[in-house]
């Protein structure tokens, strides 16, 4: 039986994006979902209609920043970058997570 693809939970895709950029510098869109899906070990798909309007939401917030430039392929793309207000996002969205997960941590392990 193929491995089934997981979808990403709402409020995790931010800050995945955000993570790529600070590890991976400057991407058009294309290469950070495909990041996103490397580092995942291809347990999340990531298609236009979600990477975009995440870039978009990440833009207008100030966490990242876009300029038009040329892909490896020579098309035009938008190639995004983190600002230092994505920086800050960064550690503030990491400490959430973390909580998040110590919680779940807690109510799935075993009971004694």
């Amino acid at each position: 039986m193929p491995e089934r693809k997981s979808d990403v939970m709402q409020g995790t895709l931010d800050l995945m994006v955000l993570k790529t950029l600070e590890s991976m510098g400057t991407l058009h869109g294309y290469g950070i979902a495909r990041r996103i899906e490397q580092v995942s070990a291809n347990s999340l798909s990531l298609n236009q209609g979600t990477i975009y309007p995440a870039l978009l939401r990440l833009e207008q917030r100030g966490w990242i920043a876009a300029e038009w430039g040329v892909s490896e392929t020579g098309r035009r793309a938008r190639f995004y970058s983190l600002t230092a207000s994505g920086r800050k996002e960064i550690q503030q969205e990491t400490e959430n997570w973390e909580r998040i997960a110590a919680t779940m941590a807690r109510f799935l392990a075993p009971s004694r």
